[in-house]
Order: C-alpha cells, then structure tokens, then sequence
C-alpha cells in the first residue's frame, strides 16, 4: 500500500461522491458490495491489467489492455510512445479504465490523464518516484523510459468498485 491518510481520505470521497451521483441501477447493485478506499489499495497491489477507452478524432470510441498500477489512490499506465492511444489521449485526455477480475471485482473509472514524462518537456514532479518504481517492477533495462514510453495519471472524477467479497480476494 503505497496511500498516504490523506490519499486515502481524498479516494474514499471520490467512491463515496461517485456512488452517490450514479443511476439507482448501478446503486441497487453495487452499495452492498463495494469496498472501502483502504480495502481497495490492499486489493489493487501490483500491476492489474487495465481496459483503457479513448476517444479518436472521429469521436470513434477505442479501447485496448494497458498495464495499470495503482499507487497513490489513481492509476498509473503507460504506452508506446507511437501508439493510437497515445495520440488519442494527447488530443483528448479524457479516459476511462476498468479493471475486471471475472464476477469477484470490477474497478470502474473516468477521469482526465496528465503526462508524467513528457519527451519534449520537463518531467512531472513525481515522476522520478514512480520510475524507480516501475524500473523495479519491469528492471531498469527493460526499454528506454525516456524516449520509448509515455506513463500516465489518471485523474478521477468518478470512480466505482463491485467486489461481493472482499475476504475472498485478500486470500493467497
């Protein structure tokens, strides 16, 4: 768990916010089994594949797998530097991500991203913290981190959890 108090107090009141704001639909199922921030960060270790939506200049909607770490109450991904979704999202950084474990867990969120290592700009304050933790995750040597891969934030203004039962996947 990498989540300050206070990241955790700021996700909690985005799932709460978020929830509250939704459809009664996604209400009546997803209320009674829902995780908390804290229970959420305990879940979300490691890298989760993420089903990452953009938008094309067409307003063609296009989703593909990304690796997702979610560090600090928001997902971190990254990408070619050469990709579609590169381009989409430098156009139009608005994103959606979803994080499926079959019927145990759902992660769904919509937010805005912001590069972290820009090729022709200065980096992202935290960008060296969360290198270092990607080049000990993925080993410093496996591609060029400057110039051959661009990571993102993703910041949330909405965000919901389905999880049934949390002791089930906390188990090893």
């Amino acid at each position: 768990m990498h989540e300050t108090p206070e990241e955790l107090k700021r996700l909690q009141s985005l799932l709460d916010a978020s929830l509250s704001r939704s459809t009664s639909h996604l209400r009546s199922i997803v209320s009674e089994h829902t995780l908390t921030a804290e229970q959420l960060t305990q879940v979300l270790t490691g890298m989760r594949t993420l089903a990452l939506s953009t938008v094309t200049a067409k307003g063609e909607p296009r989703i593909s797998g990304v690796d997702g770490h979610f560090l600090h109450g928001r997902w971190h991904f990254g990408t070619a530097r050469d990709a579609a979704k590169a381009r989409h999202l430098a156009a139009r950084p608005a994103a959606s991500v979803a994080h499926l474990r079959g019927e145990d867990l759902g992660v769904f969120t919509h937010g805005t991203v912001e590069v972290l290592n820009p090729l022709d700009g200065e980096p992202h304050p935290d960008w060296p913290k969360l290198l270092a933790y990607l080049q000990d995750f993925y080993g410093a040597a496996a591609f060029d981190w400057e110039k051959e891969v661009v990571y993102y934030r993703l910041r949330p203004h909405w965000m919901t959890v389905y999880a049934p039962d949390f002791a089930m996947l906390t188990e090893s």
